[in-house]
C-alpha cells in the first residue's frame, strides 16, 4: 500500500490518495479522497486509514483473511510512519485519534512493515 495526503494551507482543504496492490491482482487499486479542513499530518493519517479500510473490504470480498496478509505500508510521511512503527510518540491529541484507528486496522494483519519512500516517487505514482 502506498499513501499520501496533504492540505492547501495548514490547516486547509485536505485531500489524499492511496494505491493498493492486492494479492493476485494485475492492476493496482487506486483511491482518491477529499477530507474537508484539516492539517497536512491529519490528511496523511486520513489517507492511510481510507486505504486500510478499502483494503479490508477488498480482502473480505476476495475471501482472503487479513491474518494471512503481510502488509507493506509505504509513504513519504516520516511522522506517520515513525509513529505507527513505535519509534516516535504521538503527542498531538488530534493525531492520537487517527493513530488509534490506524493502529487498530493494522493489528488485523499477519505482519506490517513500514517503508518511507522519496516524495518524487509518491508524486509519480499518485499524481500529487
Amino acid at each position: 500500500m502506498l499513501f499520501d495526503g496533504g492540505s492547501r494551507g495548514n490547516p486547509g482543504p485536505a485531500y489524499g490518495s492511496y494505491r493498493l496492490k492486492l494479492p493476485g491482482a494485475v492492476t493496482p487499486r487506486l483511491g482518491r479522497r477529499t477530507f474537508g479542513r484539516m492539517t497536512n499530518n491529519e490528511a496523511e493519517y486520513a489517507s492511510l486509514i481510507a486505504g486500510l479500510e478499502d483494503l479490508a473490504e477488498a480482502l473480505k470480498q476476495a475471501r482472503i483473511p487479513a491474518q494471512q496478509v503481510r502488509l507493506e505500508v509505504r509513504g513519504d510521511s516520516q511522522l506517520v510512519l515513525a509513529q505507527l512503527a513505535g519509534d516516535w510518540r504521538v503527542r498531538n491529541p488530534r493525531l492520537q485519534e487517527y493513530w488509534v484507528r490506524a493502529h487498530d486496522l493494522l493489528a488485523e494483519y499477519e505482519s506490517v512493515a513500514f517503508q518511507r519512500v522519496p516524495r518524487w516517487r509518491v508524486v509519480r505514482v499518485l499524481g500529487h
